[in-house]
């Protein structure tokens, strides 16, 4: 069993399920989704171009995206630049990546670099064609560019399901009007006429604010501070995790732990949720980096408030070396290492990974254990028949239920019943 959450309350059972069973058919598409596992594959097409190929670990030639899903991955993530020179990552590069993702019905993040090349910690430079805009005039370039990139996704009928204003902006973008550390008010202006863009397209997208060094909590805590006092707008915190920049390099565990420790932080916090949109390791330690994303993707999993949304692994397609990156996850045959089981290990669990702070689930007993006792519980199968009921309960049997989608209704005397939805496979 798995994808275990509190869906919504209400003091009125005949409405919930009247609402479930219009729901259903959507509910049990996504509800195995709930928890994001993907990558960064920005440089899929320009490595096709370059003759690359993708296998299966038999050695049966796969398309890249497909060859990860069936590894376990739901999410694709995507880069935009404006301008780039080689023309790769550009909007009709996306167009083309998330067409073939969405073909493939997975999930899809984009993220904006508001560069013409790579921005990160290091350099957040302008778009040769903004370099001399005034201020006011390079606010309305970034909302317009990322107004026309989202449109075009949406004539297509593409919906993103999450969007990066930015990209690992721990001093700000498009300097040096928008340093943080040096303009402020600035910095905050920009990030929301990116948002105010995004949702403008896609209101139901949630808009992430991507910062390097996951494990940094002062780092953290002193940006979203700042931009919070600016009025600065996100809905998501995206964080980068490389044990190989960590304080103690390669030290995954200690990294991992300040990571986890970061994350619930942020969530208590500022009350937003966190995601992992950038990791990886060498790919040469396969066995290490398998154990470094097992991990990473528990404590994700486990965060406070059930608002860790996922871990997404930093172009793992990449052949060693390619354009001199070495911490992608396949070799030099174009195989997948053994890291990226940690994702096909998730999505074929049976049972939860982790638990909440109100159930778990117990081996022994095959069985949903909760931390209070409900005066009824009763579980829906897909088609809104009630297949079990049980007054004065602490738990729910699984030991006779088939594979499936589910939902479950506690009640609770003298106040509103709950509804989770679940899947057991």
């Amino acid at each position: 069993m798995k994808a275990h959450t509190k869906n919504f309350y209400s003091p009125n059972f005949e409405k919930i399920i009247c609402l479930f069973l219009l729901l259903i058919g959507f509910f049990s598409k996504t509800f195995s989704q709930d928890f994001a596992k993907g990558a960064d594959v920005s440089w899929v097409t320009q490595m096709e171009a370059a003759g690359k190929k993708f296998y299966t670990s038999e050695g049966v030639e796969t398309e890249c995206m497909a060859l990860l899903k069936s590894l376990g991955m739901n999410t694709v993530r995507l880069r935009v630049w404006v301008n780039p020179s080689d023309g790769w990552c550009n909007a009709q590069d996306v167009l083309l990546k998330a067409l073939r993702a969405q073909n493939l019905g997975m999930r899809i993040m984009i993220d904006f670099h508001y560069s013409d090349t790579w921005a990160d910690p290091g350099k957040q430079t302008k778009p040769a064609a903004w370099s001399n805009l005034s201020f006011a005039n390079l606010k309305t370039a970034l909302s317009q560019h990322t107004n026309e990139v989202l449109t075009l996704l949406k004539n297509n009928n593409i919906t993103p399901e999450w969007v990066q204003v930015g990209n690992e902006t721990s001093d700000g973008m498009l300097w040096e009007d928008g340093r943080i550390s040096k303009n402020p008010q600035n910095y905050a202006e920009l990030n929301n006429a990116g948002y105010d863009a995004v949702k403008s397209v896609f209101p139901n997208a949630k808009v992430i604010v991507h910062l390097p060094n996951g494990y940094s909590n002062s780092l953290y805590r002193w940006f979203f501070d700042t931009l919070k006092n600016y009025d600065g707008k996100w809905d998501v915190i995206g964080m980068s995790v490389y044990p190989y920049w960590y304080t103690t390099k390669n030290d995954w565990q200690n990294c991992n732990r300040d990571c986890f420790n970061n994350m619930n932080d942020m969530v208590n916090r500022y009350g937003k949720e966190v995601m992992i949109v950038e990791c990886g390791m060498q790919w040469d330690v396969p066995e290490t980096c398998k154990d470094f994303l097992s991990d990473l993707i528990n404590k994700t999993k486990n965060v406070s408030q059930e608002k860790g949304l996922g871990v997404l692994y930093w172009e793992p397609e990449c052949y060693p070396g390619w354009n001199g990156y070495t911490l992608g996850a396949f070799d030099n045959t174009g195989k997948p290492t053994i890291a990226l089981d940690a994702f096909k290990e998730v999505s074929q669990s049976n049972k939860p990974l982790l638990q909440n702070s109100g159930w778990r689930y117990d081996d022994m007993q095959k069985a949903i254990l909760f931390d209070k006792t409900f005066s009824k519980v009763t579980v829906f199968d897909s088609a809104g028949s009630a297949i079990q009921s049980v007054s004065s309960t602490n738990c729910v049997s699984m030991q006779n239920m088939q594979k499936g989608v589910y939902i479950l209704h506690a009640a609770l005397k003298n106040a509103e019943p709950l509804l989770f939805k679940f899947i057991y496979n």
